[in-house]
């Protein structure tokens, strides 16, 4: 007797393989997906290693002894420097430059006028003049032949900026014998003696 097969043939040939575009597609999903969870767990790893950083940075800070608080001293210390610095400009301020005096009371005496004494105190320890006289800051008195040349010289010691207030003290005709020679500070006769007063200026107000 003859064997004769009744299963149909596509069943009997088994499973009928996939296309290849469908077994592409899902071997490269398969690729992404493994890439991506790399790509996380290297994300993961990053970050766990910059917290742990991070509490250690933490810890040793809070470890840190705190610095104790300043002393009274070191407190009024910027007080203290504010408090010289101010003083030091004030005595800057009222330094009388005596140099640039003498030298601007030498280029304004006239020809004809001789010096004889010059007096003159710093601001800051001359006396305030009392009511009704003449300020004793600043005096100088010499000889010359003439009023006028007095009130040259006056007029002259007004311009100065180191001088203020400068008024005529005194103008006499010269006494003394014909021999005189004025060696004791006095002038010859035939000449007039004069004193000029005034007060020099504080370092500030000549600027």
């Amino acid at each position: 007797m003859r064997a004769v097969n009744l299963l149909p043939k596509d069943v009997s040939d088994g499973r009928k393989r996939p296309p290849l575009p469908v077994l592409a597609g899902c071997v490269g999903a398969v690729l992404v997906t493994a890439l991506l969870a790399v790509l996380f767990l290297s994300a993961s790893s990053s970050v766990a290693k910059q917290r742990r950083a991070l509490l250690d940075a933490q810890a040793q800070f809070a470890a840190l002894p705190t610095p104790p608080a300043p002393s009274a001293v070191a407190a009024q210390l910027p007080k203290q420097r504010q408090t010289r610095v101010a003083a030091l400009a004030t005595a800057l301020g009222e330094r009388v430059a005596w140099d640039r005096l003498l030298r601007e009371v030498s280029q304004v005496v006239p020809s004809d006028v001789w010096l004889v004494t010059l007096n003159a105190v710093s601001p800051t320890l001359a006396p305030a003049p009392a009511p009704g006289t003449a300020p004793t800051g600043f005096v100088i008195s010499g000889c010359t032949y003439s009023q006028e040349s007095v009130a040259r010289f006056l007029a002259r010691l007004d311009v100065v900026p180191d001088l203020t207030g400068m008024t005529l003290g005194k103008s006499q005709a010269a006494g003394g014998s014909a021999g005189s020679t004025g060696t004791d500070g006095s002038c010859p006769p035939g000449m007039f003696s004069f004193s000029l007063v005034g007060s020099v200026r504080g370092g500030g107000a000549s600027s």
